[in-house]
């Protein structure tokens, strides 16, 4: 028998349900309580400290996300694998954010909302596609399904990534490749995942080689950007706006200035919400993947990633 235990605050009793239901006999799968028995395998979003103290047996760890920032500050145990979602219906929701961001941008709904509110009726010029420029800090599952929706719609769409890879869009590598791929997005979308060596990477002096009335939208982690000289861009007019569904702290204080910039669009951290029955399906298959002796794919590395 198999024991697989889901720590997940607020519904670890739905979810154990739905993997027991999906991965059927030989296994048996709990919510993890204080005090239960070890498992040889885990299902976990936001667990107690009191949880890696007692579950020293487990051979593997799934995030019930594709973030594992807040899991990795945890410190699990080294030798455990973890094993992150991979989309898991998360791609689309992220197209449909950027997408919505970039329109009332590109389609001018937000100057048109300022002439609405002044009685004003004023057409405004249209704009070209092949003016705005999209560039993805990050390309991986998520990126993908938002790359495609932007290119469906006729949008340049270019990426930076870490190191180079073959990819369908033109690909910007490595640090020495940054400042460029930076300079040629006039609409900067924030996907790579928070670690050490990307927190804060969004700094005044990165964000200094935006052209000049570029847009960022961010639907990573908060802590990627140095939120002050983000504000001080938007104030002086380098930057047109931003779209943020991440801050430092979160939930964003009523004191932050987010909330009351007139170029800054926050939202509460729900650009990709996890599914859940996209995310049952993959985990199972992915535990199962790991009982054949076969390799997986979304095993988090030492970076981060």
């Amino acid at each position: 028998m198999i024991h697989l235990t889901v720590c997940k605050p607020g519904d670890a009793g739905v979810w154990a349900q739905a993997l027991q239901a999906a991965l059927g006999a030989g296994f048996a799968v709990s919510a993890w309580e204080d005090g239960a028995p070890p498992a040889d395998y885990a299902v976990v979003w936001k667990p107690s400290a009191a949880f890696f103290a007692q579950q020293t047996q487990l051979k593997a760890l799934f995030a019930a996300g594709a973030g594992v920032d807040g899991l990795l500050a945890l410190k699990p145990p080294a030798h455990i694998p973890l094993i992150r979602l991979e989309d898991a219906g998360m791609g689309v929701q992220m197209a449909e954010y950027v997408l919505h961001a970039l329109l009332r941008w590109f389609r001018r709904f937000d100057r048109y909302a300022e002439q609405a509110a002044r009685a004003e009726w004023q057409p405004l010029a249209p704009e070209r596609k092949a003016d705005w420029p999209v560039g993805l800090l990050g390309y991986g599952a998520l990126g993908q399904p938002v790359a495609q929706a932007l290119r469906a719609l006729g949008f340049p769409v270019q990426a930076w990534v870490r190191s180079a890879r073959p990819a369908d869009i033109p690909l910007f590598a490595g640090p020495d490749q940054l400042p460029a791929f930076l300079r040629r997005s006039r609409v900067l979308v924030a996907m790579v995942p928070l670690t050490p060596e990307t927190a804060r990477l969004l700094n005044a002096e990165r964000l200094a080689l935006l052209p000049q009335g570029a847009y960022l939208i961010n639907v990573a982690r908060g802590g990627l950007v140095d939120e002050a000289a983000l504000l001080a861009a938007l104030d002086s007019g380098h930057l047109a706006g931003a779209a943020l569904d991440v801050c430092t702290p979160e939930p964003a204080p009523p004191e932050h200035p987010f909330w009351k910039h007139p170029k800054v669009a926050l939202t509460p951290h729900i650009s990709a919400a996890t599914l859940r029955e996209e995310s049952i399906q993959q985990i199972s298959a992915k535990l199962q993947a790991l009982l054949r002796g076969e390799a997986v794919s979304g095993v988090v590395g030492a970076g981060g990633y």
